[in-house]
């Protein structure tokens, strides 16, 4: 049992290009009807196993986990045992951290969207005030509240 810096590195290396894959079969416009489809196949379909395996294609967290075992017989990347035991752990490994990945994405991009929408909210503030000077110059400086000579009558 003999863990290496490069098994460490390699761990959190490798589970980017997991995340990636895992994010863009799931989520991303280029894969929406292939998604959409295995939805309502995972909905209709009669049997229990073909529900589930179109489910596998609309939940990032389960496409995960065939991304990482796609990425293991690739790589053959192993973590701590240099046989099976090393494919087993690394593969729960890889999802962990493929996953932690994935949730700090989501994070990211929230605080990015509620972020610019709370600029666009005091934009439309700023605009909404700065309208309503342009509109009437004048009311704030007047006191007398008419447009008429004092000294007409």
């Amino acid at each position: 049992m003999n863990l290496t810096w490069q098994q460490i590195v390699g761990l959190f290396i490798l589970a980017i290009p997991i995340a990636c894959v895992a994010r863009t079969v799931v989520f991303e416009e280029i894969f929406r009807e292939p998604r959409e489809w295995c939805a309502e196949r995972s909905k209709s379909c009669g049997a229990l196993a073909a529900r589930k395996f179109f489910y596998l294609f609309t939940c990032e967290y389960c496409f995960s986990h065939w991304v990482t075992l796609a990425f293991l017989l690739l790589t053959r990347y192993k973590l701590m045992y240099a046989d099976f035991r090393g494919y087993i752990i690394a593969f729960f490994a890889l999802v962990l951290v493929a996953n932690f990945y994935l949730n700090l994405y989501s994070r990211l991009r929230l605080e990015i969207t509620s972020e610019k929408k709370s600029i666009e909210e005091t934009e439309k503030k700023i605009e909404k005030i700065e309208t309503e000077l342009q509109e009437s110059p004048t009311a704030a400086t007047r006191q007398d509240g008419g447009s008429r000579d004092r000294f007409s009558d």
